[in-house]
């Protein structure tokens, strides 16, 4: 079996080649097996990654997010197969962008209605914005016209805006990574009452412990925020501009449900291991067991799976919020069927395994983040060490 050396040795022999530095923890029953950090924050200022290094998390938001809204469904406050529209009037009347064969677009009315389903399982038919199709264009321009007539929104108002939008297929007919996620924000900010970074914060953050997450900068997060840096061929690294750290200041409103959270290595894996120990850390329900198996449940059809086969995700279905592991075999993972979990943008990645109670966090900032390659190495040796 492998070692916990032999994943220091990993994590030393990725910081060589870029990412500038990197940090990873394994806990198990709550916990901590292993916590490593290796090369610098930042380059130029030698500071090191250390236990109080701040990543972006931009799309591992998505789980927290995710669990969040979850919570509110097992309070009742609504159902996966409700239509939008009881919570979104302005979904009422949904239109469809069509691409027909000579490339011109067509509008005509949706066939199906957009479910809360739809939402968690990005099967919504709203890519993101940058996505190059009509639907994103007209997405883009959406957002836009908010910008120019409100400056600052919060995102109940976008989510309203984006209803206008001709969708780039039916609801539930296909899989599409994208703006899903920031509807179910919306929704828990609307049903709950409260902000979606103030719901975060009281019924997820302080219970964990999570002092270091959130979407705004406060104290001294800034200072502690680890560098993004962009990687050349030849492996030299470059500081890339600020990217939607302009949401992280104190004045700023939107909170978006796809992207936005920060945190630390240490502070994510408690919500991990709250997910993978059904639903309890530290003594503290956050949510129900059988609520988390729901969301490790693959939920996508046989013609939806066709849409999610980039080689990152061989072997996992989706489920809701969350890839989900389905067939070992195809994924050549040693993990266990029903892991779950997601990555994001700067190379931030999260394994939850409820059968063995285990859960992998690592973090780097790196623009390609060559996820491949960092985290299925990481997520290898980690399993190989469990006894």
């Amino acid at each position: 079996m492998a070692r916990f050396e032999d994943l220091t040795a990993l994590l030393q022999q990725f910081v060589q080649n870029g990412p500038a530095g990197c940090g990873c923890a394994i806990a198990k029953d709550g916990k901590v097996l292993y916590e490593g950090y290796f090369g610098y924050a930042d380059l130029e200022e030698k500071r090191p990654m250390a236990e109080d290094t701040v990543h972006r998390l931009f799309s591992l938001t998505k789980v927290i997010i995710c669990t969040a809204g979850m919570m509110l469904y097992e309070r009742g406050k609504f159902l996966l197969d409700d239509p939008i529209y009881e919570y979104f009037p302005e979904y009422r009347d949904l239109q469809v962008c069509v691409t027909e064969a000579n490339g011109n677009h067509h509008i005509r009315k949706a066939k199906t209605p957009m479910l809360v389903k739809h939402a968690f399982t990005m099967t919504c038919g709203l890519p993101y914005s940058f996505g190059g199709t009509k639907t994103a264009d007209e997405m883009a321009k959406v957002m836009a016209e908010l910008k120019k007539k409100y400056g600052k929104y919060d995102i109940v108002t976008e989510v309203k805006a984006m209803a206008s939008v001709p969708l780039q297929f039916d609801p539930g007919t296909h899989w599409l990574y994208g703006y899903g996620h920031d509807i179910v924000a919306g929704l828990i900010q609307l049903v709950s009452g409260k902000t979606v970074g103030q719901f975060l914060k009281e019924e997820i953050f302080e219970p964990l412990g999570m002092n270091n997450t959130g979407y705004r900068f406060n104290a001294d997060i800034e200072k502690r925020l680890a560098t993004f840096y962009k990687r050349d061929e030849n492996g030299s690294m470059t500081k890339a501009p600020p990217f939607w750290d302009e949401y992280h200041q104190s004045d700023a409103i939107y909170e978006a449900g796809g992207a936005g959270l920060y945190s630390t290595v240490s502070d994510y894996l408690k919500i991990s291991q709250m997910l993978a120990n059904g639903g309890i850390y530290n003594g503290q329900r956050i949510i129900g067991r059988k609520t988390i198996d729901l969301m490790r449940t693959n939920h996508l059809t046989p013609e939806q799976l066709k849409d999610f086969t980039f080689p990152y995700v061989s072997g996992y279905g989706y489920g809701l919020g969350v890839r989900t592991l389905v067939n070992p075999a195809e994924a050549h993972c040693n993990g266990s069927v029903g892991e779950f979990g997601w990555t994001g943008y700067p190379g931030c990645y999260v394994v939850i395994d409820p059968s063995e109670r285990f859960s992998l966090v690592y973090m780097h900032q790196m623009d390609p983040n060559m996820e491949q390659y960092h985290h299925h190495r990481v997520r290898a040796v980690a399993y190989g060490c469990l006894e």
